[in-house]
């Protein structure tokens, strides 16, 4: 089980950038996988972007949804038990409420898929308008 808070959300003009932060407590959150999704007003829950666990041995690489791609990053940072998804070149669709989530099973391959992931923070809203 672990605890996670997302940071960092934000009212940004179209083309800004934003970081938002996942931050973990509980549990050492380079055991988990670890994905950002969104959800915009009358919309499904969107699977963006996930890396995969990191403790020693990697299933994978990053992966990013095609509404992403080559704008949005994702990144760990261990020794602070955080994972970021820095978001570059944003657009008002990009507005959504974020949130971060932890897959336990580490021995697989990020996905997008929500239901593969036990553990959920509260989000943090990002808008993006002018």
């Amino acid at each position: 089980q672990v605890q996670l808070v997302e940071s960092g959300g934000d009212l940004v003009q179209p083309g800004g950038s934003l970081r938002l932060s996942c931050a973990a407590s509980g549990s050492n959150l380079k055991n988990f996988i670890v994905g950002w999704f969104r959800q915009a007003p009358g919309k499904e829950r969107e699977g963006i972007a996930c890396i995969p666990a990191n403790y020693g041995v990697t299933y994978g690489i990053t992966r990013y949804a095609d509404s992403v791609k080559g704008r949005f990053t994702i990144s760990r940072d261990d020794a602070k038990n955080t994972v970021y998804l820095q978001m570059n070149s944003l657009r008002p669709e990009d507005t959504a409420l974020y949130y971060c989530a932890a897959d336990a099973d580490r021995t697989s391959y990020c996905s997008h898929y929500g239901p593969n992931y036990e553990n959920w923070g509260q989000g943090t809203q990002v808008t993006v308008s002018s």
